[in-house]
């Protein structure tokens, strides 16, 4: 029977799986295996066919790693998922440990040991800091050939997807494939290369205009491209996902290949200078090319900043696409506050209740990741998703936190909103304020061309740091244009990269607090950065941010007294425009609802 992988993944796995795994490793003459979370595309949401460490542990978070030693192991995990790593991993095999500990922990391998890892999962740059510390152990770090896992995994292993590859509408992408091959061509160029290797699924479909659905709520196609500076490229393709109108929508300047055809044709770029980053590609391709005798050009991804950066007709899109989901969110919002005030119905309920709202819209692809709903103490829990036991219904003088969003064409969205059960009390209007005024300093900043996230990132802090609190994630990260709901380069978050903020970048602005044990709250919208303009009376043109999200905010939750009247004025504003937006929806067409219209003008009148 194949496996597959989700939150309810238990313990069990370990005492199932690691003996498997350690015999395996014992034929490779291995005495520890690292078990990175990603896999040969450097995804953040794998198929299941890539679940790996979730295999091996039981541990299925997007971020993490694992160390398997003949006689211990540990799972690390960085603070979003503390509690689900407790819950899903066996505590007498795994150790648990912060994700930043991965380092000094293999530091500490016994001495002579040989550590086998999978150069196909890990890029140079993550593999550098790991092999500094196993030799710091006067360890050795060894590549192997077949990977342990895969082999002890066997015929339970799900098979690797096969979802078919369609085209991309230069309606939805602005800009055609062969103009976009040209620029990256020029890039390549630019750089003194003569080719470049892209390995992202996300590079891929943005670059031929071409969407898959490979990877859960993104609709990415996995393969790999070798770009020539002439803007010709090569595309490697399962052929079971190549429909047939795909090779005439790439064109005759793409050739379609199988992906057992990517190492000769790594090899053939012998004696060329190679553009490929070493921060999404794997060692594995750095590897082969070397062995080819090709002169390596290290570069971040020459498809990721255009990417980043969206074109008229992908921002009029993601507009067109939020004020869709806005109807839906509002339709939803109005619900909350109606009969699942009355009914208090559960966790799960409430997922399917938004879920079935968005999907009323009749244009929605897939979720943009699963729905996070918590109430209470599970919506202290950042990452909560309601499954199995934990799931906790409604609760009069409690919260609760909504996190999701939508796949649609012509966008992707992503949005959280907490609501009180009940009136709410002081502390949580106290608490829920202090989130909305940083919220609203991110909204209505203005910066200058070169600022980067991480120099941001304060701001929304600010009014939680003046109290003494704070919150333990980013304040935003980019989002794709029917893509990844998480898209790099560019993210607000003061660990973050200096990567600066462009023209058309899609962020999100989610401040948050969470009191452990009690409940959570969040706001959270997407924004995308306006160009730069001359501010009345300033000297230096300034970049800021168009609010992209259209959902009212939980106005018994909002203590106007903590709030100035320019704070107060932005909520106004905000509000209206919900109501001028996505009121019309409301009134006429497949999202039609009176009563949820009539709620949304009382929810968006002035604030007293």
């Amino acid at each position: 029977m194949r496996q597959t992988f989700d939150e309810t993944t238990d313990p069990s796995f370990g005492a199932k799986h690691l003996p498997l795994l350690r015999a395996e490793m014992a034929k490779q003459g291995l005495d520890g295996l690292l078990v990175p979370h990603e896999d040969e595309h450097q995804n953040e949401y794998l198929p299941d066919a890539n679940e790996r460490l979730a295999w091996v542990s039981g541990f299925t978070g997007s971020a993490g790693a694992g160390v398997v030693l003949k006689d211990r192991a540990a799972v690390f995990v960085d603070g979003r998922y503390t509690v689900q790593a407790k819950a899903q991993t066996d505590e007498t095999l795994f150790e648990r440990q912060p994700l930043n500990a991965l380092a000094d922990w293999l530091a500490a391998v016994p001495s002579g040991s040989v550590i086998g890892y999978d150069p196909r999962l890990h890029s140079p740059d993550a593999l550098a800091t790991l092999r500094a510390a196993v030799e710091k152990a006067e360890a050795t770090l060894k590549a192997v050939e077949a990977n342990p896992i895969d082999l002890a995994w066997g015929d339970a292993r799900p098979a690797q997807p096969q979802a078919s590859v369609v085209p991309h509408e230069d309606r939805y992408s602005g800009e055609n494939a062969a103009s976009k091959r040209a620029r990256i061509g020029n890039a390549v160029a630019e750089v003194g290369a003569e080719a470049a290797v892209l390995t992202a699924p996300s590079s891929l479909a943005w670059l031929f205009n071409i969407r898959g659905g490979d990877v859960i709520r993104t609709p990415l196609p996995l393969g790999q491209a070798v770009v020539k500076a002439d803007g010709t490229a090569s595309v490697f393709l399962d052929p079971a996902k190549v429909t047939n109108e795909l090779p005439g929508w790439l064109g005759d300047a793409v050739t379609l290949e199988a992906p057992a055809a990517l190492p000769a044709a790594l090899d053939a770029l012998s004696g060329q200078k190679v553009m490929i980053d070493p921060a999404v590609s794997s060692a594995w391709y750095f590897d082969r090319l070397e062995a080819a005798g090709a002169t390596i050009v290290r570069g971040m991804d020459p498809c990721a900043l255009p990417r980043a950066q969206k074109n008229a007709v992908e921002i009029e899109g993601s507009r067109q696409a939020h004020i869709r989901d806005g109807a839906a969110l509002t339709r939803f919002l109005h619900w909350v506050d109606t009969v699942a005030q009355k009914t208090l119905p559960d966790e799960r309920a409430v997922v399917e209740a938004l879920e079935g709202f968005r999907e009323a819209t009749g244009m929605l692809k897939d979720l943009s990741f699963d729905t996070i709903a918590g109430v209470g103490p599970n919506g202290a829990l950042p990452h909560y998703k309601p499954v199995g036991a934990k799931i906790r219904p409604m609760e009069a003088g409690s919260l609760l936190l909504v996190d999701g969003g939508g796949q649609y064409l012509d966008g992707t969205t992503d949005v959280t909103r907490t609501m009180a059960i009940g009136e709410g009390t002081a502390d949580q209007r106290r608490m829920f304020t202090l989130v909305l005024k940083g919220h609203i300093a991110m909204a209505v900043i203005r910066f200058p061309a070169g600022t980067s996230g991480r120099q941001l990132d304060a701001i929304a802090r600010q009014p939680l740091w003046n109290a003494g609190f704070d919150f333990d994630h980013g304040t935003g990260h980019g989002v794709g244009s029917y893509l990844g709901v998480h898209e790099g380069p560019q993210r607000i978050a003061g660990w973050g990269t200096d990567q600066p903020l462009l023209t058309g970048m899609i962020l999100s602005n989610e401040p948050g607090y969470y009191r452990e044990g009690e409940w959570g709250i969040r706001i959270e919208t997407l924004q995308v950065v306006t160009a730069p303009e001359q501010v009345p009376g300033g000297e230096r043109p300034m970049h800021g941010f168009e609010q992209l999200t259209l959902a009212p905010l939980d106005r018994r939750l909002i203590d106007t007294g903590l709030l100035t009247a320019d704070e107060r004025a932005y909520v106004d504003a905000y509000h209206a425009e919900v109501l001028a937006k996505v009121g019309p929806l409301l009134a006429d067409g497949v999202q039609k609802d009176e009563a949820a219209l009539d709620w949304l003008k009382a929810q968006t009148a002035p604030l007293k």
